[in-house]
């Protein structure tokens, strides 16, 4: 049950977060800046929970390396994917996490393919139509937005594979773990800017960027936290499916908070209910 209960938190929490961002990014409009800070500040509370824990062990390497992959790429395409396409349609699009894991857990790590797979990727898709379907969408909308979350997805789900195989044979707590990734995406990101902007327009543009994206961080790292919490006490077929209902999260606090921007309709819902019911179904027969 605790493997429940910190998988639905990690996607209230990351819902919350996709949310959160279109307020940051309305103050500061810099997404790339703003990625590399809401980072530095989910740094924050992962690395206390490791530091008061005291257990540092294990080889984290592993972990390293897949903090290149998420939060390295995933956070800046996910800032990018809000902006152009709203956090709303963004966190639906990140609920078809469960079908690219599945995927390459079954081409990487020769898990068997099942009917659920299948049947979970045909809701999936008619999740995808009801979505084009739309036919008001906001006029901030840009579909490179959608491309920017599919990418960002997908380098989700080769991060949950690495992370739940290393999982269950590693002595390195979760939230050292947890603390590991986000440091070496901190990294990858830093070097991006470094690379394309310069170390000038660096330390002009990110300290301009941590108050607007604090709350967007702060939501971030404990959504990490308890996402690899929950990996680490549950199976795969638990967490992944209940982890994927922050499309509905971030569908629902969307409809609350951005009504009159975001203009969440029947088929944004319909597409969220398709997706999640896909993921579930997929995760239930994996």
């Amino acid at each position: 049950m605790l493997a429940v209960g910190l998988a639905l938190c990690s996607a209230a929490l990351f819902g919350s977060m996709s949310v959160a961002l279109r307020f940051s990014l309305r103050r500061c409009p810099d997404a790339e800046a703003g990625a590399l800070a809401s980072a530095l500040i989910a740094l924050v509370p992962c690395a206390l929970i490791a530091i008061a824990g005291s257990q540092w062990r294990g080889n984290v390497v592993p972990f390293l390396l897949a903090g290149l992959l998420a939060p390295g790429c995933t956070q800046l395409l996910h800032v990018l994917a809000v902006r152009d396409a709203g956090p709303a349609r963004a966190s639906v699009v990140v609920g078809v996490a469960p079908l690219f894991a599945g995927t390459i857990a079954i081409a990487a790590f020769g898990e068997p393919l099942r009917a659920g797979l299948i049947g979970g990727a045909v809701l999936i898709v008619l999740g995808g139509v009801a979505l084009a379907g739309e036919r008001v969408r906001p006029e901030t909308f840009r579909g490179i937005g959608v491309a920017f979350a599919l990418a960002g997805t997908l380098f989700f789900s080769i991060r949950d594979n690495v992370v739940r195989h290393y999982a269950m044979h590693t002595r390195v707590p979760p939230q050292l773990a947890a603390s590991m990734a986000i440091l070496s995406g901190v990294a990858l990101m830093a070097v991006y800017l470094l690379v394309t902007r310069g170390p000038q327009a660096m330390r002009e543009t990110v300290p301009k960027a941590l108050v607007p994206f604090a709350l967007p961080g702060l939501l971030w790292g404990t959504s990490y936290a308890a996402l690899f919490e929950a990996f680490y006490r549950g199976r795969v077929t638990v967490v992944n499916p209940l982890v994927a209902t922050e499309s509905l999260f971030g569908v629902l606090i969307a409809s609350i908070l951005l009504r009159r921007s975001e203009l969440v309709s029947r088929h944004l819902w319909l597409g969220a209910a398709l997706v999640v019911a896909g993921g579930a179904l997929i995760g239930a027969f994996r």
